[in-house]
Parts: structure tokens; sequence; C-alpha cells
């Protein structure tokens, strides 16, 4: 048998040591509701918390601003096959926006580029134009975004000084009220479709105030089914590994709670073995349309399906029956 040539046999091990580290760390299935602290990118938390839980598989399921802070649902092991569920879910935050200053980046990280007098911006004028966003508009995506045109996130162009055409979306904004407007500062809550520039908003909001403005502090308080109250901070989960790493598990949520809004199927066992081999079931008094959770029983959830046009349920998205080890 002849040798492998050095070079292959040097790029061999290096597969090898690459495959054993993936596959390095605990399997774990289920769902963290993590409030990220500002000055963290939300890749760098989920990081930090795959490594105190000592994770083999793990995502997060929609960024946030490093400047920005809140609700960060991270999905371990199987439960990553429904984080793109979560990314189309609704979402929910509390903002400060900086009335009077324009910066060229919408928030407090980008240079300032006018300042306006901010006389004359009382409560009154201040709904009324937080009441015209209501329902669906359309928004730009900011040049500081990570939206990709050509393959290029916008934010890279933008670092060279570049700034190019791009195309409007169209979101939902569902509620938006002031909660305090004190001098030049004015908070807001909302909630709102998934893919909304809060950024954007916040310029766009002084903009219709005629002073201008830049959103200068933002927290997400629900993604989803999920809110802030229920979410565990990295300071408490780095505490708590220190004491007892295993203890850490308890924070974790059943994967389906991501879907919990979504109505429940519950088949057979004759049912359940055809939809795990990819076939279309039929189920009594199942909805005549839409997405649904499925169980086998009462307990074992088995992943996403969809109601076809014959009434038929269909396999979407299946996870697997693997537990905490």
């Amino acid at each position: 048998m002849r040798p492998l040539p050095a070079t292959k046999a040097v790029r061999t091990d290096a597969n090898v040591a690459r495959k054993r580290f993936k596959n390095k760390g605990r399997r774990l299935d289920g769902i963290l509701l993590l409030d990220k602290p500002i000055g963290l990118t939300s890749n760098a938390a989920l990081q930090q918390v795959k490594h105190l839980f000592r994770a083999r598989k793990a995502g997060h399921t929609g960024s946030l601003d490093p400047q920005a802070s809140g609700l960060l649902p991270i999905c371990f092991g199987e439960a990553t096959k429904l984080s793109a569920y979560l990314l189309e879910s609704d979402k929910a935050y509390e903002g400060t926006c900086k009335l009077g200053v324009i910066t060229r980046t919408a928030d407090a990280e980008g240079e300032v580029v006018e300042t306006r007098p901010v006389a004359g911006v009382d409560e009154a004028r201040v709904r009324e134009v937080l009441a015209s966003f209501l329902g669906e508009i359309q928004q730009i995506p900011p040049m500081h975004s990570a939206v990709k045109v050509n393959g290029q996130p916008l934010y890279k162009l933008a670092h060279q000084g570049l700034e190019i055409e791009r195309e409007p979306r169209t979101v939902h904004i569902y509620e938006l009220e002031m909660t305090r407007l004190e001098g030049d500062e004015l908070d807001i809550r909302l909630r709102c479709s998934k893919g909304t520039y809060v950024r954007a908003l916040a310029e766009e909001i002084g903009t219709a105030l005629g002073c201008g403005a830049h959103l200068s502090a933002l927290r997400r308080t629900q993604a989803g089914p999920f809110h802030i109250e229920d979410a565990v901070s990295l300071a408490e989960l780095e505490h708590e590994a220190e004491a007892d790493r295993e203890a850490l598990d308890a924070h974790l949520l059943p994967m389906e709670t991501a879907l919990e809004d979504w109505p429940a199927v519950r088949l057979s066992d004759n049912s359940t073995y055809y939809l795990t081999q990819g076939q279309p079931v039929l189920v009594p008094q199942a909805p005549t349309s839409g997405w649904v959770r499925l169980y086998q029983g009462e307990e074992r959830f088995l992943g996403v399906g969809q109601v076809l046009d014959d009434g038929r349920i269909a396999p979407r998205r299946l996870v697997g029956t693997g537990g905490r080890q």
C-alpha cells in the first residue's frame, strides 16, 4: 500500500482534528432565554453560553446589535431546527430616541451629522406622529446593517464610504407608544414584525417631528412567545457555572415552547410511523389549514407539520429524541 503524500496526510489529520473538535461537548436539546448585555455581539454571547454549558451544538435566533440589550433566545441541539420559526416571529422593544441629533448610522455609535432645535415638540405632537407609523410601513435597510446586496453586507460597503440604492421592505408596526418625553429624550415601546429596523424607525420619527433623531438605547423585551422577564443574565450563568455547572440545565426550556402558539396535533403510533417516514397522514379532528406542532401521543414532541389542501398533515421539520447527557 502506497503511503499518502505528506501534504495529504497533514490535511487528513487536520480534518480529523476539526471533526473531533466539532463533536466535543454535551448533547443538549432545549432553549435558553438569555438577557444579552450591552457591549457583546450576539455571536460572542452565544459562544460564551455554549462554553458555559459545554454544549456540542447551539445557535441564536436573531441578532441584537452590540449596543442593544435584552432577549436573545439560544437554541441547543435539536432545537436549532426550530430557530427559523423564531426568526420569523414578532418582536417587542423598548427604546430611547435622542431628539434633535442626527447621526450617520441612526444610532449612538455613528458620527453626528446634524443638530436641530427640539423646541415645540410636545406630547400631543409625539402621539400624533407615533400613530402615523402603525400598520404596514415601508423601510429602507440602513447602510450600517447586515443585509446583503450581491453577496456583500451593507455595513462593509458603508465602512468603505459607499452608499448604494436599497430596495424598501414592508414591515408591520402593531403597537407604538410613548412612555416618556423629557427634554430631548423620547422613550418608546413597540411591537413589530420581523425585519423591522428600530434605528430606522427612530430616525423616521425624528424626521416626522421635524427635529431629527437617532436611537440612543434599545432593549428587546419579547421574541415570539418568549418574554424578557423569563430570561437569565450572562452574569448569573457564569456565577452558577462556578458553583454547579450541571445546574445550568434547569434554565433550558423544552424546544416545543418556541411554537406554543401553534395548534398541537397528537398522532397514534401507526400515524407516527408513516409521518416519520416522510409520508403525509390523515388525523381526525386536526386543523384544516396552517402549521402545527406534532406529537406522538401526549408527550413526545416530533416536530413541525403543515396541513395540505386535502386535509392530510405533512412533516416539514422533524426533530430527534435525544435528551440531555
